[in-house]
């Protein structure tokens, strides 16, 4: 059996295959440039950019600085927040996320952050889970910043409703468990007839 030769639009199409499949390799990872707080109709965008060297400098500029500013905020402790770092082992990390419990925990943080044109949690759960493994994955470890440089979408949105309804849970939870760990029935059986 003979082999025919390579024409020339054989050669070709190997050529661009490769091309690409080369370029491909070579092109960074998308990674967020913009965080879009979203209210209703309600969306500003603050790039990532500005959480980078709010964590860097400890100086909050452009719209951040505004916002932080509005709220009342210290930026240093902000930054202290962004540079916080969770140790968790990679493998283990990556094989909890991906259990039924994990995929729960990411759905509904997925109401709570999502891409902005696509927040189905079909889109959103994956997008969660790049991130934290990307986040793991760098130098510093999964803080704010390298979830944010590892989400894989130009834009994450973070819906203020749900994030404050979960602030308000978490509060409650916290005040209920104050609560019960003050024993207030001691005070009770003291107090006999």
């Amino acid at each position: 059996m003979l082999l025919k030769p390579f024409t020339r639009s054989s050669l070709l199409a190997v050529a661009a295959g490769l091309g690409i499949g080369w370029s491909s390799v070579m092109q960074p990872l998308h990674a967020a440039t913009d965080v879009a707080l979203v209210s209703g109709a309600f969306r500003r965008s603050i790039p990532v950019k500005e959480f980078e060297h709010l964590a860097e400098t400890g100086e909050a500029i452009g719209l951040l600085g505004n916002l932080l500013e509005l709220s009342g905020q210290d930026p240093q402790e902000v930054s202290q927040m962004l540079n916080q770092s969770l140790e968790l082992p990679l493998v283990l990390t990556s094989r909890l996320i991906n259990t039924r419990i994990g995929e729960a925990i990411l759905r509904r943080a997925s109401r709570i952050i999502y891409p902005i044109y696509t927040p189905e949690p079909e889109v959103s759960v994956p997008a969660i889970r790049a991130g934290v493994i990307s986040g793991l994955q760098s130098e510093e470890g999964l803080t704010a910043v390298s979830f944010l440089k590892g989400y894989p979408n130009a834009v994450m949105a973070v819906n203020l409703p749900a994030l404050f309804g979960v602030i308000e849970k978490a509060e409650s939870i916290a005040g209920l468990v104050q609560f019960f760990s003050d024993s207030p029935l001691d005070g009770l059986k003291d107090a006999q007839p």
